[in-house]
């Protein structure tokens, strides 16, 4: 199993070199919605592996766990994620215009 760097899940590679093509700044609505992609994804991918290694595929416990965590890792992130994303819009209503 080919352990990645941790960049891959929050922007990319295609995605950096599209933008360094480009000299554009990505929307913050397209990460967003890439990033749940991504997290969904990682849940499918956890629960899969699980259900390979319940049934007796060849899938090692290891693997098993280290999706695991993955999706977990990748949920917790996005959660934080919404949570600050809230906070940020509730400060942005109470200020004076």
């Amino acid at each position: 199993m080919k352990i990645g760097e941790i960049t891959n899940n929050v922007f990319p590679e295609i995605a950096l070199k599209k933008i360094a093509e480009n000299n554009e700044c990505p929307k913050f609505e397209n990460v967003l919605t890439d990033f749940i992609g991504n997290v969904n994804n990682d849940q499918l991918t956890s629960s899969k592996m699980t259900q390979q290694f319940v049934a007796g595929d060849n899938v090692e416990i290891h693997e098993v766990m280290i999706a695991g965590e993955k999706a977990q890792t990748s949920l917790q992130l996005l959660m934080e994620i919404r949570n600050k994303t809230v906070d940020m819009y509730k400060e942005l209503t109470r200020m004076p215009v």
